[in-house]
């Protein structure tokens, strides 16, 4: 493998990750801050490189991640998605392990709106008989 950069987008809930990978020593930057101030839990960094975990190969590429919009966990749930599809662009090898991980479906829940005369998508006001 030559020393050339793969991109992957990825998307969950209102987030949108830019991720960009090359072979290194396992950098992991979000938003040019390293990943462990950026995150803070070491739960949602273990979610974001999962992909590596599965294809055992944590500390083999610099991640370089772009991402906006939602709250930490969507975010991180978007770089992953990101991840494997950049992995993909690597090598079509992986494709099969990230698929039956499912690491390559892009998870469409996203909050409801909320509808006129209730007070969120679906609860209404409580019910008084008297």
């Amino acid at each position: 493998m030559k020393n050339t950069k793969f991109h992957g987008l990825g998307r969950r809930k209102s987030s949108s990750a830019r991720v960009t990978i090359q072979s290194g020593t396992g950098k992991f930057l979000i938003n040019k801050i390293e990943a462990k101030q950026y995150l803070k839990s070491d739960i949602l960094i273990k979610d974001a490189l999962q992909p590596f975990e599965i294809l055992e190969q944590m500390n083999k590429w610099d991640v370089n991640v772009n991402v906006s919009g939602g709250g930490l966990s969507g975010q991180a749930g978007a770089i992953r998605l990101g991840i494997a599809r950049a992995l993909i662009e690597a090598s079509e090898d992986y494709k099969p392990k990230l698929k039956k991980q499912k690491m390559l479906t892009r998870d469409a829940r996203v909050k409801e709106r909320k509808k006129p005369g209730l007070r969120k998508a679906r609860r209404a006001r409580q019910f008084s008989k008297r």
